[in-house]
This record gives C-alpha cells, sequence and structure tokens, in this order.
C-alpha cells in the first residue's frame, strides 16, 4: 500500500493507550482498566424501547434529535445545573458525547490555533485537536492541587494563538472536580482572552459531596462555552451512543451542519432510552451513583493501605495513585500488575504529561472485583518492584 493513501495527520496518531490494556484482558485478569458502568440500563427503560420498537420506531429522527428528547434535556439541565437552552436552537442530540467534541473541534479550528488541554486528560482530546489542525497546549495539574485547573497555571500558556480550552470536569483520569470559587477565575482568563470553551460534562450527575458546577452557568460564560454531556456513565447506557451538545445558536448550527453531512442523527432507540431515563430513571441513577460512593471510599482507603498514595477524588469513576515511589514508569508499573498479578489499569503517561507516575483504576467495577484486584495489588507491592522480573 502506498504510503500517500493514509493522511500523514491520520499514520501521526497513536493508537489507543487504554485499549491496549483493555485488549490484552482474560477471564483470568480483573480489569479495571474500562470506565464502563457495571450495571445494566434499568428495566423501565429498556421496556419503553421495547414498546418503541414494537410501534415501529426503526427510522430517522431529526437531525437534532426527537423533539421530545432535547426538550428533556433542557428541562433536565435547567432544574439540575441551573443551564437553561433553547431545545430548538441551542442543542442537538449526537452520537455519544464523542461525536459532540469532534464536532466542536472540527467547527472551531483553523490551522495552527492552539488548544489549551489541562493534563491528565481524557486521552481524545489530543488526537482529536491535531486531526483539525489543532496545535495542543498541555497545561499540568498535580496531586498537590488535587489535580484542579489555576487559572496562574492556564495564563503562563496563554498566546495569542489560543483560541480553544477544553474543561473536563470532573475529570477522566483523575476525578477531580472543580467547584465554583475554582471556576471564576478561568471564566475571567476566558473571557479576557476571548477564548471558546469546549466544557466536557459527561461525568456531571457523579460528584461526590458537592453538586458539579457548569462554567457555562458564570456571568459571561453562556455564549462561548459549549456543555458537551450525555447518558453513557450516570445513566449506565455506553452501548446505546446518546450524547447531546449545548451552546449558543451560531456555534450549534454550524455543528448541526457536519453532524448532518456524517452522522446524520444519533440512533432512534437510544434517543428513546435516553427519554425514558430522564422521565423515570432518575431514581435508578441516584442509586448508582451511592453505590459509586462507596466503592470509592473503600477503594481510596484499600489502595492507601497497600502503599500507593491516593488522593481522594471528588467525581468520575476512577482513582489516580501514584506509583512513583516504586521507581517504575507508569507503563512499567501497569505491564507488571497485568503479569504478574492479573490486574489491569492504566498508566498514567497515555493521559498527558501529568499523569507520569500514576496509573488509572476504575471503580465501575463491582465491590467484590475490587476487592479481588487489591488482594492481587497486595501481593505486588510486598516484591521487590525495582527489579525486572
Amino acid at each position: 500500500m502506498s504510503k500517500d493513501w493514509i493522511n500523514p495527520l491520520v499514520r501521526e496518531i497513536p493508537p489507543s493507550g487504554i485499549r491496549a490494556f483493555v485488549g490484552a484482558v482474560d477471564k483470568d485478569v480483573v480489569s479495571l482498566a474500562v470506565g464502563e458502568p457495571d450495571f445494566v440500563t434499568p428495566r423501565p427503560v429498556v421496556e419503553a424501547c421495547i414498546t418503541a420498537l414494537n410501534q415501529g420506531a426503526m427510522g430517522y429522527t431529526p437531525n437534532a434529535g426527537l423533539v421530545e428528547l432535547r426538550e428533556e434535556i433542557a428541562c433536565y439541565l435547567h432544574a439540575r445545573f441551573q443551564l437553561s437552552y433553547d431545545p430548538a436552537t441551542e442543542m442537538f442530540v449526537t452520537v455519544g458525547s464523542s461525536e459532540a467534541v469532534d464536532l466542536a473541534l472540527r467547527t472551531i479550528l483553523k490551522q495552527g490555533d492552539e488548544v489549551l488541554v489541562p493534563t491528565p486528560s481524557y486521552i481524545a482530546y489530543t488526537p482529536l485537536a491535531q486531526l483539525h489542525g489543532g496545535k495542543v497546549v498541555e497545561v499540568q495539574t498535580s496531586a498537590r492541587e488535587q489535580f484542579k485547573l489555576r487559572a496562574w497555571e492556564l495564563r503562563r500558556h496563554l498566546t495569542p494563538r489560543s483560541k480553544v480550552l477544553i474543561l473536563n470536569y470532573p475529570n477522566n483520569p483523575t476525578g477531580a472536580l472543580m467547584t465554583r470559587e475554582d471556576l471564576v477565575p478561568i471564566a475571567e482568563l476566558a473571557i479576557a482572552h476571548d477564548l471558546i470553551v469546549i466544557s466536557d460534562e459527561i461525568y456531571a450527575e457523579l460528584s461526590y459531596g458537592q453538586r458539579h458546577t457548569s462554567i457555562a452557568s458564570l456571568p459571561g460564560m453562556k455564549e462561548r462555552t459549549l456543555v458537551i454531556s450525555g447518558f453513557s456513565k450516570a445513566f449506565a447506557m455506553t452501548g446505546w451512543r446518546v450524547g447531546y451538545v449545548c451552546g449558543n445558536n451560531e456555534l450549534i448550527a454550524a455543528m448541526l451542519k457536519i453532524h448532518q453531512y456524517t452522522a446524520m442523527c444519533a440512533p432512534v432507540l437510544g434517543q428513546v432510552a435516553a427519554i425514558a431515563s430522564l422521565r423515570s430513571g432518575l431514581s435508578d441513577m441516584h442509586l448508582m451513583i451511592e453505590s459509586y460512593n462507596q466503592r470509592r471510599q473503600w477503594l481510596v482507603s484499600a489502595l492507601q493501605d497497600v502503599g500507593l498514595p491516593c488522593h481522594e477524588p471528588e467525581g468520575a469513576f476512577y482513582v489516580f495513585p501514584s506509583i512513583a515511589h516504586t521507581g517504575l514508569s507508569s507503563e512499567e508499573f501497569a505491564l507488571r500488575l497485568l503479569k504478574e498479578a492479573g490486574v489491569a489499569a492504566v498508566p498514567g503517561h497515555v493521559f498527558g504529561a501529568g499523569g507520569e507516575g500514576h496509573i488509572r483504576c476504575s471503580y465501575a467495577a463491582g465491590l467484590p472485583q475490587l476487592q479481588e484486584a487489591l488482594q492481587r495489588i497486595e501481593k505486588l507491592m510486598r516484591l521487590p518492584l525495582r527489579q525486572s522480573s
């Protein structure tokens, strides 16, 4: 095959560092690598889809998504997060939140525009920004600051080419959460430097101890923020592929044009499931969140007990313990963990420079699975890790 057949930008993008560890899992491995709920979609939601299917719900929906779903999303965002969007002109439904991130970057970026990405960060942001001509500027966060983005650190990375700031709080992989007080100076910088903020809030519901605050709810931020979320994480609907994006009508209309030509619309049954989740699935969502909270508290304590320092995450369903004291890189530690202990976790370096010295463990796995994993990790930590196996 001629090398000229493949776009150089695509050729240069590395494969997913997460999937490399997920793909290595077999039946004898306890996996803490995947950010996927161990819960199934609640039965009333499934029944609503069976009914819709029996009634012939098999066709396309409007490009922007079912009107009923957009109206439900608008009501939900207003009630839960004090965000107000017109369901007709300021939002549309996407094929998962991932499509929304892609569409946002594809719509906004011109060649050479700088995209500010706080790291550690979700692995898709950097390659997607690069695919659409952006230059990624990593803004490193640290465990010392609970992995929160600080205004003084962001300011150091601003240039005349800075155009987009991507926020992902609650954060994957660290579980960090930004309070309103944390976000105010970030919003001030965004306004002063005319930044567009892409706020990926897929874990917004999974906040422990205090409710999530969207930067779009701050004064002057709604018009320059694209709020992205979906149903995969909090509603246990990963495979249904339903997300959404909200923002000012000019940006939304531009993104929708691309969506029309690429995805056309999100899957109709996924949209039906999303409507049912918002109308009758919130109690199930709260039960799942409480279960995650219990696992979170247990796992942080257990990791510290086996010798892996771990800050307490305030959101999402990940912990990000430090392995720096072992003398191994994050990839070396993760490989030994997989090969010698039979536990799959994700090395921190795949989440950007700020992730080295850590591993990501998901507590979306059930408590028995977590307990088995910790027993195996404890045995590994008793070994002389600095020596090659």
